[in-house]
């Protein structure tokens, strides 16, 4: 896009109430407070309001833009008598006229000036229109149960947010009404001010950057083609989603303005835990209680799977407390690849024995030929004998 002379005139930071440094979360998130108190729709009959509300529009499609925000601020740095400025060197004198053919010259200065302006043009130059602004992203949350994240799902999200107007589709005329090219852009939306080495382009007066004028606004969007209501968005979450896992919808953000593509919507997935799994990738992790004797003497036990089944799992002899036993396929079905249930062992201890049970592990104890713990200690030195001296 060519270089505006509105960029050398307004501060878009100090328009939205940011710092020149502020990140895209924090630019974007004062566009869409200040939007909301300014739009038509919250301040009807306020054309103060109106107007400010097309200035924010008008700096957050500038600087909420990461490539239009780099040159604009390169523009700013280099100041009004900079290259292509409204005081800069071919800026509008009768005599400022001289000319050079940039394919000539290899493309070195015509890059230098293409990249400070995004696309700078001598005389006769065609511009770029700058009306369409793609509509911004929107951000919402889904609260999932466990089952449901590991098996996906379809589900609609309810929002209130920017949309088409139901009743112009879109267009800002009444029905049975048509907009008209405007006259004085040609429908660019832009209009040309000749610097005499450099052209620059400013956002038609007429008819505020859209390219047509509407001379029978809808009377529901107040001819913005823009209305605030609820709608629903139906959406497909993926088998194996993980908390706090963002999702994205391309297009389903808010409508984009003059004819922009519509923005994006991020969905923040938020799933609730379960009480026996817990995910780990594609698989799925349990941990089972298994008794001494199922430990010591091996056992088959029987272990509840995500589906309301159960499978057998075979436990060696000797089974330490904490292994895990891998059964195959029967963790999260992605559509790349299924993933494993991993099943972790515990040892379970009594709190409270029976008589029975307490003879029997005494009897273990007794009949026990070594202590567990013998390799922790070296052997004990015998103790030297003792003499009595004689007399």
């Amino acid at each position: 896009m060519a270089a505006q002379r509105e960029w050398f005139e307004k501060d878009y930071y100090r328009v939205l109430g940011v710092a020149e440094d502020a990140d895209a979360k924090d630019i974007t998130r004062a566009y869409r407070k200040l939007a909301r108190e300014n739009h038509p729709d919250a301040n009807p009959g306020d054309s103060a309001a109106e107007e400010r509300f097309k200035e924010i529009s008008a700096a957050y499609d500038v600087v909420g833009d990461a490539e239009k925000r780099k040159e604009y601020d390169e523009v700013r740095a280099a100041g009004p008598m900079g290259p292509g400025g409204p005081g800069g060197f071919g800026g509008g004198g009768p005599s400022g006229g001289f000319t050079f053919n940039a394919g000539d010259m290899g493309g070195g200065l015509g890059d230098v000036f293409g990249n400070l302006f995004g696309g700078g043009r001598g005389r006769g130059g065609r511009g770029r229109a700058t009306g369409p602004q793609r509509g911004g992203d929107l951000e919402a949350e889904l609260h999932l149960g466990f089952t449901d994240a590991v098996a996906g799902l379809t589900t609609t999200l309810h929002l209130v947010s920017d949309a088409v107007c139901h009743v112009c589709n879109g267009n800002g005329a009444e029905p049975g009404t048509t907009p008209t090219t405007c006259p004085t852009c040609g429908g660019r939306g832009v209009v040309d001010d000749d610097q005499g080495f450099f052209a620059t382009q400013r956002p038609c007066p007429q008819c505020a950057g859209r390219g047509v004028l509407i001379e029978h606004p809808c009377k529901n969007c107040r001819g913005v083609g823009i209305e605030r209501r609820p709608r629903e968005v139906k959406v497909r979450i993926p088998a194996g989603v993980h908390d706090g896992q963002r999702i994205r919808l391309k297009g389903r953000g808010d409508p984009g303005r003059n004819g922009g593509p519509p923005g994006d919507l991020f969905v923040t997935c938020k799933v609730d835990p379960h009480a026996l799994f817990r995910m780990d990738g594609r698989d799925l992790r349990i941990t089972v209680p298994i008794t001494f004797p199922e430990a010591a003497l091996g056992a088959d036990i029987s272990v509840p799977t995500i589906d309301g089944a159960s499978v057998k799992v075979r436990l060696p002899a000797g089974t330490r407390t904490g292994r895990t036993f891998r059964v195959k396929g029967r963790g999260v079905a992605t559509t790349k690849a299924t993933g494993d249930l991993l099943v972790t062992v515990e040892v379970a201890v009594p709190v409270t024995l029976s008589d029975a049970e307490r003879a029997a592990v005494e009897a273990l104890a007794a009949a026990a030929d070594e202590s567990p713990r013998a390799h922790l200690f070296p052997p004990a030195a015998p103790e030297p004998e003792t003499e009595e001296a004689s007399r």
